[in-house]
């Protein structure tokens, strides 16, 4: 229970002391007080300087610069239940005592190897009675009055954009803590999210073929369905034909997650954050930009792939042949066709997915996390699922126009025609329904795409030494 003891100036009274429980509301006495002196030991008021220049970002919810009695009682109570969230996770016994095993044990779960010394010099800096165990009143006094911006342990359960791939590829990346930063365990992780990425979109890859077909071909007088578009591939290329495009989409996982990850630490420097951990506009912002950097660098990728995708039996012999015939007849530029629809549907995508996914992620926290972080495999399914799908479903309509721009010359006849003409074509011919054709196999490849890669990336994780959750 959080106890605040607050002595409050009045004029022409003495000093008075007045005491707030969390189970209580505010004291009547206090209700009009906007503004009131806390006093401190002065050998701490160096601390409380740094303190308040913290929280008086976190908490300050009026921008006044000042924290008046509710804000600072409503940033106390969100920053207690943080501290009990780690002090439930990192009380492995469950016995309410945090000793030295449990803190090498807990920072070994986030990649950090120290020694039992270095664990009991932890313990001593917040051990009051000296018993080189730590118990909750101990924790939360030490931490109370030091905001810790980053909690690692959340953070550590909540992964999402390395975990979750569904095929698409344009989630805002992950953050790292600094542990994982310097003792390289980052690039376990991003090794482990591209071999999960890899499996899922090979596992999948049927279904994207049938997408990029239906995005391309179908219309109101070709009305393809699902089963009338895998029996038309299967008699046209035999099964080995649904997967057709898959290499290039694989290959293109690694280049685009590593110029991604370096995009996304550089410009988080930019944005002017000090913290280890990005607000959300900040994420929003870094990520979108290291987005279009990352999809700028691999774009004539893209191109490749759905052309590879379209390709009738025999029409290349691969990957490079399909690259030389694309360059000696159409030119550079037709491997950045569809590239501004493409820039485009990176903001609501990432923005969707990222704001749907932290609202669903702090719901779960505020509703339901009482004695751990830990939200379980089937929350963070669901919510990678739902998030995914809100971005996808925003960003679709440019996806759906991009791919027809890069298909324009394997379409026979087909006018070249701008990203404004298509759209336009798109709804007079065929209705806003147009703009979402291949909707359908594009959603049934998100649940089993978001399972494979999250099992797999698991059991990549174990493999490379990064231990599991």
């Amino acid at each position: 229970m959080l106890c605040l003891c607050l002595y409050v100036p009045l004029i022409g009274e003495a000093q008075t002391e007045f005491q707030y429980f969390e189970s209580k509301g505010l004291p009547a006495e206090l209700k009009s007080i906007f503004k009131l002196s806390v006093f401190i030991p002065s050998q701490e008021f160096s601390t409380y300087r740094q303190w308040k220049q913290k929280i008086v970002q976190a908490g300050d919810k009026d921008l006044d610069g000042q924290l008046d009695f509710e804000e600072f009682v409503h940033y106390l109570q969100d920053h207690e239940k943080k501290l009990r969230l780690v002090f439930k996770s990192l009380d492995k016994k469950n016995d309410g005592r945090i000793d030295a095993q449990e803190i090498m044990q807990s920072l070994r779960d986030l990649g950090v190897k120290i020694s039992e010394q270095q664990a009991e010099k932890i313990l001593k800096s917040m051990d009051k009675n000296g018993t080189m165990t730590i118990d909750w009143n101990e924790w939360r006094d030490y931490h109370l009055l030091h905001p810790v911006e980053n909690i690692p342990e959340i953070i550590l359960y909540w992964k999402h954009s390395t975990i979750f791939d569904v095929g698409e590829n344009l989630t805002v990346p992950d953050e790292f803590t600094v542990e994982e930063r310097l003792t390289g365990m980052w690039w376990r992780h991003l090794v482990a999210g591209g071999g999960a990425g890899a499996v899922s979109r090979t596992c999948t890859a049927p279904l994207d073929r049938l997408k990029v077909l239906m995005q391309v071909h179908a219309s109101r007088s070709n009305n393809m369905c699902i089963v009338g578009g895998f029996t038309q591939m299967i008699r046209e290329g035999g099964a080995k034909s649904l997967w057709r495009g898959n290499g290039i989409n694989v290959l293109k996982i690694a280049p685009e997650s590593a110029i991604k990850f370096m995009a996304y630490e550089q410009i988080k420097r930019l944005v002017g954050s000090d913290q280890e951990t990005l607000r959300i506009h900040e994420r929003l912002v870094a990520g979108s930009l290291a987005g279009a950097i990352a999809q700028s660098s691999i774009y004539p990728m893209e191109v490749l792939k759905t052309r590879m995708a379209l390709r009738k039996t025999g029409q290349y012999s691969g990957m490079l042949d399909c690259a030389r015939r694309i360059l000696a007849k159409e030119g550079v530029a037709a491997f950045y066709k569809g590239y501004i629809p493409n820039m485009l549907g990176i903001i609501p995508y990432a923005g969707i997915d990222l704001a749907v996914y932290e609202t669903l992620k702090n719901t779960w926290l505020q509703r339901y996390a009482v004695n751990s972080a830990d939200p379980g495999v089937f929350v963070l399914l669901a919510c990678g699922t739902i998030s995914s799908t809100c971005g996808q479903l925003a960003s679709y309509p440019l996806a759906l126009v991009r791919t027809r721009m890069q298909a324009q010359a394997s379409i026979e006849g087909a006018p070249e025609v701008t990203m404004s003409s298509l759209f336009k074509q798109i709804l007079r011919t065929e209705g806003a329904f147009g703009l979402y054709r291949g909707l359908a196999p594009n959603f049934m490849k998100v649940i089993p795409a978001v399972s494979i890669s999250y099992v797999v990336y698991e059991n990549l994780k174990i493999t490379l030494g990064v231990q599991s959750r």
